[in-house]
């Protein structure tokens, strides 16, 4: 798991009850962009998103602080 996807992982981690389904993985990419798909199971990945989305928009904000500390951009896939 590099940098970023143990980044994120650790921040989605308190925000699920199911801790063993979360998967964070990288879809690689020629380009500065770096795909991540987070996968957990149905009630979690609704608790991720959030509510209107509020709470994918914050964690995904939060995770492009850390890509432009490497210069490079992050897309954050939610998956159940």
């Amino acid at each position: 798991m590099n940098k970023l996807e143990q980044t994120l992982y650790d921040l989605l981690l308190p925000l699920v009850d199911n801790k063993e389904t979360l998967v964070v993985e990288e879809v690689k990419s020629k380009n500065k962009i770096v795909y991540l798909n987070v996968t957990s199971n149905d009630g979690d990945t609704a608790r991720l998103i959030g509510r209107r989305g509020f709470v994918a928009t914050a964690i995904r904000q939060t995770m492009g602080i850390a890509g432009r500390l490497e210069n490079k951009r992050i897309m954050i896939n939610f998956e159940s």
